[in-house]
Order: structure tokens, then sequence, then C-alpha cells
């Protein structure tokens, strides 16, 4: 027994001193890109870079010794992998081997750097992650999640490597802000304000925003332990939207490989619409290629380029226009209906097409109700609000912004135009040149924004289509919304106009402030900003970075409240009250 409890108090203070070795790695790796290093530093850095791979080996292999703990087949082969690039990048790092060739290919800092990582996702993986209740409700650690990494990208970007001449803090924490938030809103130029380092920032800063911090952390510790405890599923239950326990952690692990699916599927498709003319090197048009996929449908709207997609001869690249425009309409959608739609496509195929080919009759005569009610309602709102949009587009800006474009473009550029409003923040046309019948429009799709459950904002289709659906049931004189044969509920209704209110409240609020603070800027300039912030969206009029930075700030505290809402954010602050077994009399009020 002595022996034992011995044995497992080195495990342990092993596995704790190899996540706080591993947590020094990675903040040196920072510091290690931010900042120039003399030798002597790079000496330094160099021997810690090699301590931890060498503590992350050692913290491995004693894992799989242990008789109370066996990590699942999943973690075997990751950390197969891993203690095998260790083990390459140490050998030749001590150049036992210098003859043999192969090992140079490790000789690079990437190989490092990613090693580093690899032991840090590792050790932390390995933590039991206790989503209690007791703590942090949902929306409360959704809160305080989204503000830690927002406050942890604006400390990045100020990192002298970060920028090519340095960057105020106002305009990283607005930067950083917009990242995280997924909204594309900027002060400065992204493509030639910051470095490569810079730009790496935002691509991971957008990439956690879009689908929470909190994703990826349950995760890689579900997937490092093989299990999780019915708090943490509970809690995630929440945030995932999961109607039951059992689904919760499958939920996650398809909404990560899905967003990595798609992104390297646009991605590639991206890469091939570019030449060696427009973009010579390699790597720049993989960077490109890699930056805008995974904005796209992260909803983002950030680009390397001055004018987004608007830039040179980009705005004539319809192929590049058309992948952005599928990601982000896709990344819009929301996870919920994605699962829904494979659903529903394995169930064609299953019971369907399948029993066709084979000349098998059908297994029923009745058919299930397999995509539900939330999605078809999804799919319509979009589906309506995009079509409608792109007409009225077309037919506003035919002699203006699409003017330049031929019969083809025009129409691709109009969907585009009636698609990115719906939070994606890209533009294929000059903004500040559309029309004021044009703006109208967009300020009501900026205003819907995307789906529930999505990377985009807004108060969401279903909102916007429960609100249209109510008032036509009062028109036909019902009590309640049915659509479907199905009834809406009734905390739904409420729900949705709650947050058609506060939106409406926090936009004015917004407009009154930036007004006071910036009383020479155009008043429906001031709004389209608003919009943009509050539903994520990241059009501009070119306002943004001509604002004071009070005004600045106000922009900042939108775009947070419209990422995580504002009805979140009064469930975090307000006392829930429990229930009480009684209800008082009905009384109607005067309205109209």
């Amino acid at each position: 027994m002595e022996k034992q409890g011995f044995l497992s108090l080195v495990n342990l203070r092993l596995r704790q001193s190899a996540l706080a070795i591993s947590i020094v790695a990675v903040i040196a790796v920072f510091y290690d890109f931010g900042f120039n290093q003399s030798d002597r530093v790079k000496f330094g850095l160099n021997s810690l870079y090699t301590l931890t791979l060498l503590v992350g080996i050692v913290a491995t292999i004693v894992r799989y010794f242990r008789k109370t703990e066996t990590p699942p087949f999943q973690a075997f082969i990751f950390d197969f992998l891993s203690v095998s690039l260790f083990g390459l990048l140490l050998i030749d790092k001590s150049n036992l081997f210098p003859q043999i060739e192969f090992f140079d290919f490790f000789n690079s800092a990437p190989w490092i750097y990613a090693a580093i990582f690899l032991v840090f996702i590792r050790e932390l993986g390995s933590r039991k992650l206790n989503l209690s209740r007791t703590y942090f409700n949902p929306a409360q650690l959704f809160i305080i999640s989204f503000l830690g990494i927002i406050l942890l990208g604006a400390l990045l970007l100020l990192l002298p490597n970060a920028t090519h001449g340095g960057i105020r803090f106002t305009d990283a924490i607005f930067t950083s802000t917009s990242a995280v938030c997924v909204t594309g809103l900027i002060v400065v130029d992204t493509g030639t304000y910051f470095t490569l380092f810079g730009q790496c920032i935002i691509l991971a800063l957008f990439q956690i925003g879009g689908l929470g911090i909190m994703t990826f952390a349950s995760y890689f510790s579900y997937f490092f332990r093989g299990g999780t405890t019915y708090e943490s599923q509970l809690m995630l239950s929440d945030m995932t939207s999961s109607n039951k326990l059992s689904e919760v952690i499958n939920t996650l692990k398809n909404i990560i490989l899905i967003t990595i699916s798609i992104e390297s599927i646009g991605a590639l498709i991206i890469f091939s619409n570019l030449n060696a003319i427009e973009i010579p090197s390699f790597f720049d048009r993989a960077f490109f290629s890699v930056f805008h996929a995974v904005s796209a449908f992260c909803n983002a709207g950030f680009s390397t380029l001055p004018d987004s997609l608007y830039t040179g001869f980009f705005r004539f690249k319809y192929g590049i226009h058309s992948v952005a425009m599928v990601l982000f309409i896709f990344g819009g959608l929301g996870f919920p209906f994605v699962f829904n739609l494979f659903k529903y496509l394995r169930y064609l195929f299953s019971k369907r097409l399948l029993p066709f080919l084979l000349q098998q009759g059908k297994e029923n005569t009745v058919t299930p109700w397999v995509i539900n009610l939330s999605s078809r309602i999804t799919l319509i709102t979009s589906l309506t609000l995009f079509v409608l949009g792109s007409i009225v587009f077309f037919i506003f800006e035919y002699d203006n912004t699409l003017a330049e474009h031929s019969g083809f473009g025009k129409v691709i550029t109009a969907m585009f135009g009636a698609a990115t409003p719906r939070t994606a923040g890209f533009n294929t046309v000059d903004t500040s040149a559309i029309n004021f019948s044009t703006l109208m429009l967009i300020f009501l799709l900026m205003w819907v924004g995307a789906s529930p459950a999505s990377t985009g904002g807004g108060i969401k289709t279903s909102t916007f289509a429960i609100a249209t659906l109510n008032f036509w049931s009062l028109a036909r004189g019902k009590s309640r919304i049915e659509i479907f044969r199905r009834e809406i509920a009734d905390i739904t209704v409420r729900r949705s106009f709650a947050i058609i209110s506060l939106s409406l409240v926090v936009i004015g609020t917004g407009v009154f402030m930036i007004a006071f603070f910036d009383s020479d800027k155009d008043l429906l300039g001031i709004a389209f900003e608003c919009f943009s912030a509050y539903s994520t969206v990241g059009l501009s009029v070119g306002l943004t970075a001509q604002l004071s930075d009070p005004s600045k700030l106000v922009i900042i505290g939108m775009m947070f409240v419209g990422r995580v809402s504002m009805l979140t954010i009064l469930i975090a602050l307000v006392r829930k009250e429990q229930y009480k077994n009684y209800r008082y009399s009905k009384e109607e009020i005067l309205i109209n």
C-alpha cells in the first residue's frame, strides 16, 4: 500500500510538473514570436523547449503504467504519434545522426512549436474538466470564456512582432473583440498593419470565437479521458442545445469535425482559383486560402485584402465569391440544422434510394418526421430572405454597383450582396456607393442575421419567423401560433420578443452614444455601423476607423453584446427565481 501510494504521489507530481512546464513553454513560444531575441535568450528558450519535450515523453509513457487509469484508444494513437514526433525532434536537436538526411526535415522551428502545443494540449486535456453548476451557470461560463479570450487576444496583438509599427491598446482590444465575436469591423488594415504572426493570432481568435472555447476544451477533455462528469454534461447540453445528455459529446465531436472538413474543402477550392501570377508565393496562396475559408465559415468577415473581396481583380473572381458565399451560408445556418440535414440525407439514402435501387418495397407507409420544426423554419426563412434579397439587390443596384459586372457576374454579385449582410461581413461592391433603398434592405438583413446555434449573429432567423407568424396568427384571430401541424411553445414566443426588444434597445443606445461622442458624423453612417456591430456583420461604410476612442468602446461593447446576446447577459446577471406553485388571475391590458 505504501509503495502504491508513493507511486501515485510521484505520478501526480509528474503530471503537475508536465502541465506547468508546458504552460511556461507555450508562453515562451509567444514570447519567442512576439519579440526579437538575442543569442543568449534563444539558447535559453531552446533549452526550455528540449526540457518540455523530455517531460512530455516521460509523462505520456508513465501514464500507461497506471492501473487505475487507462487512456482510450484515440488517446493512445495521439500519444504514439506525439511521442514519435518528440523523439525525432530530440534526435535532431542532439545531432546524434548527422549523416542521415531524414532528420534534416525536422530541423525547423515550426516543428518545435507544434510539438510544444501538443504537449500542452495533452497535459491540459488529461485534467478533469468539471463544469459544475455550483460555480457558474451556462450563461456566466459562456460570457467569461469570451471575455478571457478577448483579453488574451488583445495582449498577443500588443506584442511588438504582431504588427509592423505597434498598435494602441484601444485598437488591439477592438480587433480582438471583432475577431472573437466574429464581426469583421476593423480600425486598422489587417493585411498591411499586422505581420504574419499577428494575422495568425487573428485567425485563431475568430476560429475559437466562432465555435466557442468551451467546445474545444470540453471535447479535448473527453478525447483524452474517455468520459466526462454528469455535471459537465448538464452544462454542455445547455451550451450545445442538445436534447439528450447522451448526445452532448457526439455533438461536440461533430461540430469540430464538420467545421474542419468544410473549412478544409473551402480552402482547397479557393486555392485552386488562385494562380502564381496573382499571388506568386505558394505559401502566401495557401495562407490566403485558409484565412478566408475559416473567416467565411465562421462568418468573421476578416480579410487580408485592403477592401475585402472588392480589392482589384478579386472583385471579378466569381469562383472565390461563390465558395465564400457557400461557406458563410453553411456557417450561418447553424450546426443543429446541418446535423438534421445530414440525418435527412442519410434517411433518404438508406430508406428510399437504396431500397429503390435494390427493388425492395418500402419498410413503412408513414413518412417519419425527419426534418424537425426548427430546421424547417430555419430553411424556409433563410431561403426566403436570400432569394428576395438577391432579387431586390439585383434590381436596385443593376445600374449602380453592379454596372461593372457582366450578366453572370451581376447575378453572383447580387446573390453575394444579399447573403453577406446576414453576418458574413465580406463585400464585393463598394458599400459606401450603395443606393439608399438598398441600404434599407441591408439594415433588415443585418438585423435578422443568421440562424440559431450558428457562427453568425443578429436576432436570428427563427426569432424573425416567430414574430412574423405571431402577428399573422393574431390577424387570423388565433390565440396560438401553429405551423406544420405543430404549436410553437409560449416560452419560445416570449423569448423571441424579448430578443427583439433588447436588440432595439442596445442598437438605439449605441446610436445615441456615438452620435453624442462624434456629433460631426452622419447619422445614417452611425446607424449602419451600430447595426453591423450588434449583428456581428462587419460591413462598414468606412466610418469605424474614423471614430473617437469613446465611440470605439461603444462599438466594442455592441459587438460583445451582439455575440453573446443581451438576453444571455441578463440571465447571467439576474438571480433566477425559484419556481412557485401558484398563479395569479389573468387580466388583459389595453394595447391598441
